[in-house]
């Protein structure tokens, strides 16, 4: 165990850069510490690392893979640029392995594209004399490997030749004939120099199509019989070890007991993609071949009808045959290679056993390059507390910086490295990860995916147990790494990693693998953690089967359940094309969606286009569920149907439309895939979830598309109408009132300039706002109008903060005297707005105006210019109001008490509610008060309604205010014309009093204003009543006053 471990930190450790600075002049070596060093070329986009050590081609690809590369390829010039100046400078010696990008991967396509139509020859059972000879010239061969596909005619129980070769030497050179024994099979049976071998390769007589092959070569005698891919006999040795005689004549369907003639032994049925080549086939080339991959290299014979004679009695027809590596393009047994350069520096690509050890060159981004060279640089400064912890555990006392590229080796190895690893993200949960351990920590995750599953070996008990424990310790490592805390430890190492679907791909991978494994005498298995459910399902196909469904954890009482199902229908069109066993791998991730930033938006095209509502990006909205579906361990797609609950919440003001969408890997590689829509469709949406059906299977997510909360079309033209309207109105009341300030003749005074400066920013404002539909089609004017409008409004929220502190001081602090500070006030009117105007503009010129309108842009903070200033106004103004409200109370509540201190409550409660509501509705609209409902009107739209309103009774309540100041002021102008005592009238209240006594003395004072058309009187007596001494004031109004 300890040297397990020491493997397992040795792996876990990672260096992909070197300690000196890469250039451009040459590639970078690692430090000497090091005992393979890995060389580096970078050219403006690319970084190329060559691995001094020699692996397999897929052992080098799932090495670049764990690196966050891939295999290079040499499409672009860059791409060969790069390799030629890292090998020029290495002097390594060629062939290295290099990727062809036009394999793709070995996803899973839909059945109706796994099969391929194929040119048969039917060999009717009518007649004995069918046959059909190959076009072709044959040399003289030291191996051979012929392949065909036959639907054997189950009625036919005799011996059947499939084919023979006959040489004109020696008739029966080579051929491949079978039986039905009595348990209902056909063996099959070579005969190779005349030597016939024994019957005991098989398959059933079930009229289906089989794939056979047969194999032979000299030197060793070998030969082998395979079936449908498998190896179902093998010997070596024959009478005569010599080669094939060439010259021959190769039949299908007869025996020749004579060269080219004499044919007995028919076969009936059908054959087809019959195949001939002068080499050995190994069992991994009968594999690929099995599932329809071709192979050109060495082939003597490719399956063509024009190149065969027939018998009249055998026809041509037309066939389906499954075939899953037509679409997938398997592996085949020659992978892709560089083998030198021409003359004109253009490489020169040949094809090299997969299975041979070759040196590679891992191609990667130059800022993740240069990125995980940060990260690396950090990490050798000293050990984490997470890589602390790991060393404890596994006893070791240091970590080794270095990766072997060979990978893990065992299921045992990599199970026991996960479960250390789980342990010490447990004991360092509080102190969090580094960004060096997050990539440590994908690539062994990627490593492990890629454990090989040890193919030729039974699936035991004990390896069972194996794969189980290494799943579960897996989907531990994967479950603290992608949870939600760890988000902007996510964000931190974007440049390196793909993102959390990185995790996602490789537990995809890692269950994949080990179906067989773990589903060993069992049909169910769950694996639960709380960011991660695993569910593997298996059932054997009969007709009638039942559908498969999954869901994830339950969240909340009472809420729909993430779920995904594979209708009965599809299961039951998997169980007519012929499948025998399903697998189902089940995954639900609950704590992706914070992982994706939501301020980087997801490109896509608005799914509202009516113009009712103004698109503002996309977001991932939901958990992501997915299905794998394995048909007879090999991957299928079928169409499913899932449900997802809506894990963001709407921000006010904004509307969600849920969009289905899967995760494509194949979509932009190099940076892990992206979101698609393709096959997907909204079957209903519901109050906080939605329902999806799709037509493949993969990772599944809701994408909402956010929307910003628009009015109807009617009610968007009725406020466009309603604000001109009231534009125009409060800008003529705006214009009459100055020049009522003007015309009147109202003495200049503090207040009435403050009124006059708000007037003129007001108006100005108002009519900007008129025009700004016009100026909306230039640009430039647009821009122009914008600015215009943002100072014109600041300087009358500003002069309407100086009438809050004008009120101020006149009511609450009673300071009369106010020359001084106009200065002041004119800074805060006009200096104010101008300093706010120019910062923006100078801060954030190029985002300072809105797209579609002129005014400034809500989507980022320009619009805090205008909103913060607006907020501090109102706010102060709030205050003044208040305060003047309490002091005009405090006033009423003084002289009701004097004048009639014995009047009924009722009355003083009336004139208390008046003295509060009058000041009220005077001063909320000079105060700017009413744009309070201009904060909320993207709540309701009857917000809208009255806040247009409210504004246009601005002006109303100046011109109110003229009036009423000029009357006070011709009042107060007025000469007195008589002070005196006057003798009472009859008519006086004085003269009424008969049982007052006779000493009373009235007193009255006489009032004459030239402005009323008769006298006002005002009287005023002095009674003794009792002992106290009473003063009665009594006024007198003339009518017609």
């Amino acid at each position: 165990m300890t040297g397990l471990l020491h493997i397992g930190l040795i792996l876990f450790s990672f260096v992909v850069v070197f300690d000196s600075e890469p250039t451009h002049a040459g590639p970078d070596r690692e430090g000497e510490s090091h005992e393979k060093s890995r060389l580096v070329h970078m050219t403006s986009h690319w970084a190329f690392q060559l691995a001094n050590n020699s692996l397999t081609f897929s052992r080098a690809d799932r090495f670049c893979r764990g690196q966050f590369s891939s295999l290079a390829t040499l499409e672009q010039s860059e791409d060969q640029e790069g390799v030629f100046e890292l090998l020029w400078h290495t002097k390594h010696n060629l062939p290295i392995w290099v990727r062809d990008p036009s394999k793709a991967g070995s996803s899973a396509v839909p059945l109706s594209k796994q099969y391929a139509q194929f040119s048969a020859l039917n060999f009717p059972k009518e007649s004995c004399e069918g046959f059909a000879r190959l076009n072709m010239s044959f040399p003289t061969m030291s191996s051979v490997s012929v392949c065909v596909r036959v639907q054997w005619n189950a009625e036919w129980t005799e011996v059947s030749t499939i084919f023979s070769y006959a040489a004109p030497i020696f008739t029966n050179e080579f051929q491949l004939r079978g039986q039905v024994d009595v348990q209902g099979r056909i063996l099959l049976a070579l005969i190779i120099h005349g030597k016939h071998l024994p019957y005991k390769a098989s398959f059933p007589n079930d009229g289906a199509w089989h794939h056979i092959c047969v194999t032979w070569l000299r030197i060793s005698g070998h030969w082998a019989i395979y079936v449908d891919g498998d190896r179902k006999d093998m010997g070596s040795g024959t009478d005569s070890p010599r080669n094939i005689y060439g010259d021959g004549i190769f039949i299908l369907g007869q025996d020749q007991d004579s060269f080219g003639g004499n044919f007995t032994e028919p076969f009936f049925g059908n054959i087809t993609d019959l195949n001939v080549w002068n080499i050995s086939l190994e069992t991994r080339h009968v594999q690929a071949l099995n599932a329809c991959s071709p192979m050109t290299p060495e082939v003597l014979f490719s399956w063509n009808l024009a190149d065969l004679s027939n018998h009249p009695t055998v026809k041509e027809v037309q066939v389906l045959l499954y075939c899953p590596a037509v679409n997938q393009q398997m592996e085949l047994h020659d992978c892709r290679t560089l083998r030198g350069w021409s003359s004109q520096q253009l490489p020169l690509l040949s094809w090299t056993d997969c299975s041979d050890p070759l040196l590679f060159i891992c191609r990667s981004r130059r800022e993740r390059y240069l990125k995980m060279k940060q990260i690396t640089d950090s990490q050798l400064s000293g050990p984490t507390d997470f890589m602390n912890h790991l060393m404890k555990l596994s006893n070791k006392t240091q970590a080794v910086l270095v990766q072997q590229p060979s990978g893990l080796s065992s299921l045992a190895e990599a199970s026991a490295l996960l479960d250390i690893s789980a342990q010490a993200l447990e004991d360092t949960q509080l102190e969090g990860l580094e960004q060096a351990d997050m990539v440590s920590i994908i690539q062994l995750l990627s490593l492990a995916a890629d454990v090989p599953a040890q193919p030729g070996t039974e699936a035991t008990n004990y390896s069972r147990d194996v794969a189980q424990e290494l799943s579960r310790h897996f989907i531990s490592v994967a479950d603290r790494i992608i949870g939600e805390d760890n988000a902007l430890k996510w964000q931190a190492i974007k440049e390196v990693v793909n993102g959390p679907m990185d995790v996602v791909k490789s537990i995809d991978r890692m269950v994949t693998c080990l179906i067989p494994r773990l589903m060993v005498e069992t049909d169910h298995l769950i694996i639960h953690r709380p960011n991660i459910k695993v569910e593997v399902q298996q059932q054997m196909l009969q007709e009638g089967s039942r559908g498969f469904s999954f869901c994830g954890p339950e969240t909340e009482k009472n809420s729909k359940l993430d779920c995904i199902s594979v209708p009965r229908q599809k299961i039951q069109t998997l169980h007519d094309n012929g499948f025998v066993k399903l697998t189902l791998v089940n995954t639900w991730y609950g704590s992706l969606w914070p992982l994706f930033n939501l301020e980087e938006n997801i490109t896509m095209v608005p799914t509202v286009t009516d113009g009712s509502q103004r698109y503002l990006g996309t977001v991932l909205g939901s958990s992501v569920i997915s299905t794998t579906v394995m048909g007879d361990n090999q991957p299928v797609s079928t169409a499913v149907r899932f449900q997802l609950q809506h894990r963001v919440q709407n921000p006010t003001g904004t509307v969600y439309d849920p969009v289905c969408a899967f995760w494509d890997f194949d979509l932009t590689p190099e940076a892990g895939g992206w979101w698609n829509t393709k096959g997907c469709d909204v079957v209903s949406k519901q109050i906080g979830y939605t329902v999806c059906s799709c037509n493949h299977t993969t990772n599944f997510a809701l994408l909402l598309q956010v929307y910003e909360a628009q009015r109807s079309p009617e009610n968007e033209k009725a406020l466009q109408v309603l604000t001109f309207v009231s534009c125009g109105v409060s800008l003529c009341g705006l214009l009459f009132t100055f020049i009522l300030f003007i015309a009147v003749g109202i003495p200049k005074s503090d207040r009435t300039t403050v009124h006059k400066n708000l007037i003129v920013a007001l108006g100005i404002a108002e009519l900007l706002l008129m025009c700004s539909d016009w100026a909306s089609a230039n640009e430039a004017a647009c821009f122009v109008v914008t600015a215009l409008l943002h100072l014109f409004f600041m300087a009358s929220f500003s002069w309407m903060l100086v009438e809050g502190l004008l009120l101020w001081s006149k009511v609450v602090t009673v300071n009369i005297s106010e020359d001084r500070r106009m200065t002041l006030y004119y800074i805060i009117g006009w200096g104010l707005p101008v300093l706010i105007v120019g910062i923006t503009l100078t801060v954030s010129v190029d985002k300072y105006k809105a797209d579609d309108h002129c005014w400034l842009n809500v989507k980022n903070d320009t619009i805090w210019a205008f909103v913060g200033p607006v907020v501090f106004v109102l706010a102060v103004n709030t205050v003044v109001l208040c305060r003047v409200v309490m002091v005009t109370v405090s006033s009423a509540r003084r002289r009701a008490k004097m004048l009639s201190p014995s009047s009924a409550s009722k009355l003083q409660i009336f004139d208390l509610t008046w003295a509060v509501t009058r000041p009220v509705l005077i001063l909320l609209p000079v105060l700017g008060l009413t744009w309070l409902c201009g904060l909320l009107v993207h709540l309701s739209v009857v917000l809208a309604y009255i806040f247009i309103t409210l504004n246009a009774l601005q002006v109303r309540n100046a011109i109110k205010r003229i009036k009423e100041k000029r009357k006070a002021l011709s009042f107060t102008r007025a000469p007195m014309t008589s002070w005196g005592r006057i003798p009472p009238t009859p008519s006086s209240p004085e003269t009424s009093e008969t049982s007052g006594p006779a000493s009373s003395t009235n007193t009255s004072l006489v009032i004459k204003n030239e402005s009323f058309r008769k006298e006002s009187f005002v009287s005023f007596s002095l009674k003794p009543v009792s002992e106290n001494q009473v003063v009665r004031l009594t006024g007198f109004k003339p009518s017609g006053c």
